[in-house]
């Protein structure tokens, strides 16, 4: 090494400039490891695939953010109406997200969505729920929708991840997606608290990577 050192000093002339190579090397050392143990994390963790339902865009533009969040590739988000039971087949992992509508549904896309998911194998696969909803104007439906969806999987063989979102920091009168008080999935509100919105996807998503 103090050879290459010398041979390095002597091409760039190192001794007129006076860099500090052992910091150098010390510091390239330690951003290799890091890019190193980065791409460890990417090359193991399972394979996600991400499914939404949106209308209005919201809900899509939230499956965006827990995708970067998450290093899934644009390629491996899908709308909800675009789910079969061979696309499910790709996936170890499945994050289902909708918005919510009427007296309490799912986006329109789900429809058929849930059709695939019922006729899908979801033996050994884990699924994480996330929904948006309005806990001001529609305090009594809040979320509903997804937890639509959570009666449509849970006992379909998978296993249910993300799903102890504590339902007490959050200011509606009532929703389906509650159980045991505790969501069933990421509950968002991009219309009353939004500024919330970045915090609770980065500690969800955080949790989620402890399964994955």
């Amino acid at each position: 090494m103090a050879l290459i050192i010398r041979k390095i000093r002597h091409i760039l002339n190192l001794h007129t400039l006076k860099i500090p190579t052992n910091r150098y090397f010390t510091v390239r050392y330690k951003a290799l490891t890091l890019q190193a143990t980065n791409l460890i994390q990417i090359q193991t963790m399972k394979k996600i695939g991400i499914f939404y339902g949106s209308s209005t865009g919201t809900c899509e533009d939230l499956a965006h953010q827990i995708a970067g969040k998450l290093n899934v590739s644009e390629a491996d988000i899908y709308s909800a109406e675009k789910l079969s039971a061979e696309l499910v087949s790709k996936y170890e992992v499945l994050i289902l997200g909708t918005s919510t509508w009427g007296d309490g549904e799912m986006q329109d896309d789900w429809y058929d969505g849930i059709k695939a998911l019922k006729a899908a194998d979801l033996s050994g696969k884990e699924v994480a729920l996330f929904g948006c909803g309005d806990s001001e104007s529609y305090a009594d439906t809040f979320c509903d929708g997804m937890g639509a969806i959570y009666d449509a999987v849970k006992d379909k063989g998978c296993s249910i991840i993300g799903n102890h979102v504590d339902a007490g920091s959050y200011n509606y009168s009532s929703s389906t997606a509650v159980v045991d008080g505790y969501f069933v999935g990421l509950a968002l509100d991009e219309i009353n608290e939004s500024e919330k919105t970045a915090s609770r996807i980065e500690e969800w998503t955080g949790e989620l990577k402890q399964c994955l």
